[in-house]
Order: structure tokens, then C-alpha cells, then sequence
């Protein structure tokens, strides 16, 4: 549950650094140093290490930081891009998406990034999976619990900015949420539910893109909003099914 408001914090965080690399772009400074790219992820890393900090301690610690990533990601997108003018459609995109204008540049970094990720994650599978539903069983194991919380939490960090840099933070937190919702719901284990939430996701970007193409909606919202549809069409299946077998079995 908590990796939902990791990523929404996230999400946000990398908001800001794109951003910030814009700003500082009006300044003078070089787009190679200022990179959008490359501000999402030193921005998103930073978050990411008073996340990590707070991990081990209280509950209402943890909740707490989170919140206040969420808040100040939010609130510095919001104010440094009053002050950028020349890219404010840029910063309209970062914060609301537009799958539309993906630059093929952008989409093979998606590509390789993602390639990557689910590499580690089938090389890892077990480490992660332990670690994530079971941790005291995992440091009775003697797994390297620490390294695999930390490696997970790079690659989500790594993976939320990249996209939020290139759809948008609207978007980028939705695909972290709602396919993996509507898998939980109906999947009966990680690997079927893994499957199903890819799938989730695709038909999440591509009908939010033919309703955005046929109604003349943003994009970005269109495929938010076609994700929440698919993850309560498929609850509100799962509860129907699971309701006919109890009355069956009974």
C-alpha cells in the first residue's frame, strides 16, 4: 500500500527537477547540464534517500516525510513554473501529459530502461518478493534484505522519473497504480498478476489515446481516467465472481 504514495511522491518529485531544469535553463545555464532528464533523477535519487532514511523508523514518521516530499514536489513544480515562460507548454506536459508528442528519442530510453528493470527483477524475483510480503522470514534467511529494499526502491525512483519526464506526472503515477490494482484484484499470484497488470497498462495508454482522439480530451487525462474505469471494471468482476462461488459453495 505504501508504494502508492511512494510513487505519487515520486511522481511529484520528478515534476520538480524537470522543472528546475528548465529554470535554470532561462538563467543561461547549459541544456546539457540542465538537463530535464537528468534533473528528475537527481531530484527523484535525493527524495528517494530521505524516504530510505526513514524507512526503519515509526509509522507516522514515514507517512509523514512522504507527505511532505509530496507537498514541497508539488509545490515548487507549480511555482518555478510561473517562471518559466517559454516552456510553459513543456511544463504543461510534465504535469498533465501528452503520450502524443513522445519523441522517438525519448520512447527508446522508456524502452531500454523498462528492458532493463524486468531483467533485474527476473534475475532477483525471489529477493524482492521475500523482502516485499516478508521480511523477518527473508533476514532469517540471511538474505541481504537492506541491498534488495534498496535496489527496489532505485529502480521504482529511476523508473517514475523517466516517465514522468516523458508523459507526464498525471500519467506516470497512474500507471503505478490502477493496472496494479485491477492485478490484484484478480490474479492469483505475482506472475499472473504481473502479466495481467502490463496488459492493463497497454490497454490503459491506447484506448486513453482513441477516447482522447475521438472526444477531443487531453490525452493524459483520458488515459488516467480509462485506467480507473479498467481497475473498477475488473473489481467490480472479481466481486461478482467471487460472490457466485461463495452462494455456489454454500
Amino acid at each position: 500500500g505504501r508504494m502508492v504514495f511512494v510513487s505519487a511522491a515520486l511522481s511529484q518529485t520528478a515534476s520538480l527537477g524537470v522543472t528546475l531544469a528548465f529554470y535554470l535553463q532561462t538563467l543561461g545555464v547549459s541544456a546539457t547540464i540542465a538537463s530535464p532528464s537528468l534533473g528528475a533523477m537527481v531530484i527523484s535519487l535525493a527524495a528517494l534517500t530521505l524516504i530510505w532514511r526513514n524507512t526503519e523508523q515509526a509509522r507516522a514518521r514515514r507517512d509523514s516525510m512522504l507527505g511532505i516530499i509530496f507537498l514541497v514536489g508539488s509545490a515548487g513544480t507549480i511555482m518555478l513554473a510561473s517562471r518559466v515562460v517559454q516552456e510553459l507548454h513543456d511544463v504543461q506536459t510534465l504535469l498533465f501529459g501528452s503520450s502524443v508528442a513522445v519523441l522517438p528519442e525519448d520512447f527508446r530510453t522508456v524502452l531500454v530502461l523498462a528492458i532493463g528493470i524486468v531483467v533485474l527483477y527476473v534475475w532477483w524475483w525471489r529477493g524482492f518478493v521475500e523482502v516485499t510480503y516478508d521480511e523477518a522470514t527473508a533476514r532469517v534467511r540471511g538474505m541481504p534484505v537492506r541491498l534488495l529494499k534498496l535496489v527496489l526502491m532505485i529502480t521504482v525512483a529511476l523508473g517514475v522519473s523517466i516517465c514522468t519526464r516523458v508523459l507526464g506526472a498525471l500519467p506516470a503515477f497512474a500507471f503505478g497504480v490502477f493496472p496494479a490494482m485491477a492485478a490484484i484484484a484478480i490474479a492469483p499470484n505475482i506472475p499472473r498478476a504481473m502479466a495481467f497488470a502490463a496488459l492493463a497498462g497497454g490497454a490503459s495508454g491506447f484506448g486513453g489515446y482513441l477516447l482522447a482522439y475521438l472526444y477531443d480530451f487531453p490525452v493524459g487525462a483520458s488515459q488516467v481516467m480509462m485506467g480507473a474505469c479498467i481497475w473498477l471494471a475488473v473489481s467490480l468482476s472479481a466481486r461478482v465472481v467471487s460472490g457466485v462461488r461463495g452462494g455456489a459453495n454454500g
